[in-house]
C-alpha cells in the first residue's frame, strides 16, 4: 500500500488537459448564460417594483418610506458624459480640473505606444508582465 502512495504519479498528457480545460470552459459559459437569462428576468421584475415604489413616493411627496421589511429611499442619481472630448479636455485643462478624469491607463493604447516609441518611457510607469495560457478548440 505504501508503495502505491510513494510511487510518482504519471503526468497527465497535454491532450487530456486541453480536453478537460475546454470542457470546463464550455460548462462555465453555459452556466453563465443560464444565470444571465434568469438574472435578467429577476432584474426586470425588480424594475417594475421600483417603478411602483417611485410612483408611491411621488404621490406622497416622500423621499423615504419606512416599512416593516425595509426603507424605500427615493433619490436623484446623475450621470455625466460628453459628446465633445476636445472641448472637455480644453475645459479640464483651462480649469485645472484633472480630478474630473479617472486615473487609469488604456492598456492596449499604452502597449501600442511603447512598442512604437521604445525610447519614450513615461516617468512613474509600472509594468507587470506574466505568461498566460490561451486554449483554442481544434476544428
Amino acid at each position: 500500500m505504501d508503495e502505491v502512495l510513494d510511487a510518482p504519479a504519471e503526468p497527465i498528457s497535454l491532450d487530456v488537459l486541453t480536453k478537460v480545460y475546454i470542457k470546463m470552459r464550455d460548462k462555465r459559459a453555459q452556466m453563465k448564460s443560464e444565470f444571465e437569462v434568469k438574472d435578467a428576468e429577476i432584474e426586470e421584475h425588480m424594475k417594475q417594483i421600483e417603478l411602483e415604489m417611485l410612483e408611491v413616493c411621488k404621490k406622497n411627496s416622500a423621499s423615504s418610506i419606512r416599512t416593516e421589511h425595509g426603507t424605500i429611499i427615493r433619490q436623484i442619481k446623475s450621470r455625466y458624459w460628453t459628446n465633445d472630448w476636445d472641448s472637455m479636455y480644453r475645459f479640464i485643462k483651462d480649469n485645472d480640473a484633472y480630478g474630473l478624469l479617472e486615473k487609469r491607463l488604456h492598456q492596449t493604447h499604452m502597449k501600442e505606444f511603447l512598442s512604437e516609441n521604445p525610447d519614450k518611457l513615461p516617468m512613474g510607469l509600472n509594468v507587470e508582465s506574466e505568461y498566460t495560457i490561451t486554449v483554442r478548440r481544434s476544428s
